[in-house]
């Protein structure tokens, strides 16, 4: 009989009994006050009138919100990443329409604030009034008209807080109202962004992150982008990014993808691999010229063929670039290979490919360059590239994934071409690399080096794998380095029945280990073995951590948003306050170009300035693991690799400015611009 683990039992309800305790209905009757949200009468009260129009004033919707002493609210202009943004919701109504945005007298008081990142917070105290021009509808008797509508937001003193809710109103007929002179009123702003294209204040301090919000779907996406002159369509955005890949032409695509290729050579991805090559180059140097070209060959040879995989997997699977460092199993089975090459580096063993590694002296090395090292190093080397992309080359691939297949392999191979060009030209013209210093000792030294390099990748696979896979795959690594450790304890005069033994041992071995660490990968549901029990302690201990971040994710958005289906993402905040442009980053933890151009372009203060002036709301697309609503995304982007940044208008949101691999701080800007103004640059 199989006991039921009372953790399985007990942790579910406690969650729930933190939910439930966390809600507004419950902690009303739990008493008075709970977590800080006094549940007595609510510091603030609304009322609201409009008026009749007088000479050339409108009628205008006046709503009157009174504090008590020591409460205040934040403004309706709060910027997001901060405190609860004040709103104001108006029911449907065929009787009137507003005419403008609402204004604010007195002018929200404004202060830095350390704990929200140095963000501006924007408070009203004791009484605040907005108001918005309107007309009534021709014909309509003004004193049967009835606006309702409600106030959401969030009272506060500087030690606590009233939970965010929805204050309602119902405005009549009322008392003429003079708008308050522009002096005194946030009604008369500065020169907006939409008549000057450039943000006008000045950059956001240095050192200060763009507060990003996390996409969450495509319906959720569509309300926050639609607005009264555009509404988000997934099929007319499709066909406009469709059509506008129908405008280029198949040769420069191939020019694109051929310029792409080289500038890979040169991204960090490569950087471990290319001390591998400058070796071999050094070691050519004692060759003849015929030999080194048809080295250089089938180096090329071995890059070229992975573009040919890559191309069927995009053709066949519908894969992007970088698309296999999505699954768990290729990142654990890379991590592996790359470590196994890094002992070899450090001279722990020898991979048995001529011209490969060597971990003999500097000299031996020089005689081991053989077909089979160049066309693994080939390999090697545009698998490890592939959490790269150059500029042109993301472009060329997108476009390519959108045509036939032959077109799709063409293209894959003119980036194959590209990237594999310098390694043919200097093979065909060795005197290209006569900087380098002749062979000696320093390969020793440099090749150990690389071995730390690749070590050192190791520890990047790392940063983006699953949680759940770190510790297995740790214990494999070591299953590995003993594994390497007994290969190299055979002597290299031993037959070769010896030698064939100890790889058949070593390889069993590690076999052994994975199916102990890794059950799932083979099958294996109720592995014999203790370090099963192990690795679901410590799948169970995960998700404990998971669950209680979870909960207190719910507690923080509930006391921000303060209604039961905040957990669903903090959207819905920016969401109510109208459309905005949105700025929607699609990358992932794998992709060191995503990285460089978040921490390069980005999060530079000009580009957080404009973010900020312009009102844009920034969204983060996370494609690091499966994500099928981000894949979804990309495909009607056109695009099946990452980065790519869109820039959405809401006056025309199915014409985005899509930015593909590589951009520039001025490229960002410019389409900020467009996006305020609801043009295309």
């Amino acid at each position: 009989m199989r006991l039921v683990n009372p953790r399985a039992v007990l942790r579910p309800l406690a969650i729930l009994a933190l939910l439930l305790a966390a809600s507004p209905a419950w902690a009303q009757l739990g008493g008075t006050q709970f977590g800080g949200f006094a549940q007595e009468k609510p510091a603030l009260s609304v009322s609201a009138r409009f008026t009749s129009p007088t000479g050339d004033r409108p009628s205008y919707l006046v709503i009157s919100a009174s504090l008590d002493p020591g409460w205040h609210i934040y403004s309706i202009t709060q910027a997001p990443g901060g405190p609860v943004t004040t709103k104001i919701k108006l029911a449907e109504s065929d009787d009137y329409r507003r005419l403008g945005d609402f204004a604010a007298d007195p002018p929200p008081k404004k202060k830095t604030e350390a704990v929200f990142g140095d963000l501006v917070v924007e408070s009203h105290y004791d009484r605040v009034v907005w108001y918005a021009p309107i007309e009534l509808r021709p014909g309509v008797d003004p004193g049967a008209v009835r606006i309702e509508g409600s106030v959401y937001a969030q009272p506060c003193t500087e030690t606590s807080c009233e939970r965010p809710r929805d204050f309602p109103f119902t405005a009549t007929l009322g008392s003429a109202f003079d708008p308050p002179a522009p002096s005194r009123a946030s009604a008369a702003p500065p020169p907006s962004a939409e008549e000057t294209g450039r943000p006008q204040s000045p950059p956001g301090p240095a050192g200060r992150r763009l507060a990003w919000q996390p996409y969450t779907d495509l319906g959720s996406f569509a309300e926050l982008i639609s607005s009264d002159s555009g509404t988000f369509d997934t099929q007319k955005l499709r066909e406009n990014v469709q059509q506008g890949f129908g405008n280029t032409s198949l040769l420069w695509q191939i020019l694109l993808g051929f310029v792409g290729g080289i500038i890979l050579n040169l991204m960090p991805c490569v950087l471990p691999v290319i001390g591998l090559k400058i070796l071999s180059f050094v070691e050519q140097s004692g060759h003849d010229r015929r030999r080194g070209l048809l080295l250089n060959v089938w180096y090329s040879a071995g890059l070229i063929a992975v573009f040919l995989v890559l191309a069927s997997l995009a053709v066949f699977l519908n894969f992007g670039w970088g698309h296999l460092f999505k699954f768990a199993g290729f990142s654990v089975t890379l991590a592996a290979i790359v470590f196994a090459m890094g002992l070899s580096f450090l001279g722990v063993w020898e991979i048995p490919i001529p011209g490969f590694v060597g971990s003999g002296k500097a000299v031996e090395l020089a005689q081991k360059e053989g077909l089979g090292g160049a066309f693994a190093k080939g390999v090697l080397t545009t698998v490890l590239a592939t959490p790269c992309t150059g500029p042109f080359m993301a472009s060329a691939l997108a476009w390519a994934a959108s045509q036939p297949p032959v077109t799709t392999y063409v293209v894959f191979l003119s980036v194959g071409l590209g990237m594999a060009s310098p390694y043919l030209l200097i093979g065909a013209f060795p005197n290209l690399i006569r900087f380098l210093p002749k062979p000696g000792a320093w390969m020793d030294t440099f090749k150990q080096i690389m071995g730390f390099v690749l070590m050192g990748t190791v520890v990047f696979i790392f940063t983006f794998m699953e949680p759940s896979y770190v510790v297995p795959t740790v214990g494999l690594l070591f299953a590995i380095w003993a594994a390497c450790w007994w290969i190299a304890r055979t002597p290299v005069t031993a037959d070769r029945g010896t030698k064939a033994r100890a790889w058949v041992g070593a390889a069993a071995f590690v076999a052994v280990c994975w199916i102990v660490l890794f059950p799932g990968f083979d099958g294996v549901s109720d592995s014999p073995f203790a370090f099963h029990g192990l690795h679901d302690e410590m799948r169970v201990r995960l998700e404990s951590k998971i669950d209680v971040a979870v909960a207190g994710r719910f507690l923080e958005l509930q006391q921000r948003q303060g209604s039961p289906d905040a957990a669903d993402g903090e959207i819905r905040q920016v969401r109510l306050s109208g459309p905005r442009p949105v700025m929607v980053d699609f990358t992932a933890d794998w992709c060191l170009t995503c990285k460089s151009l978040e921490a390069g372009v980005l999060n530079t203060p000009e580009v957080i300035g404009a973010v900020e002036e312009l009102g844009v709301i920034p969204l983060k697309a996370d494609w690091t693991h499966d994500a099928p609503e981000v894949t979804e995304f990309l495909d009607i982007l056109g695009a099946r690799q990452v980065p790519v940044l869109a820039i959405f208008s809401p006056r025309d949101p199915n014409n985005p400015v899509i930015l593909r691999g590589g951009y520039t701080q001025r490229m960002v800007l410019d389409a900020l611009a467009a996006a305020a103004r609801g043009t295309q640059s």
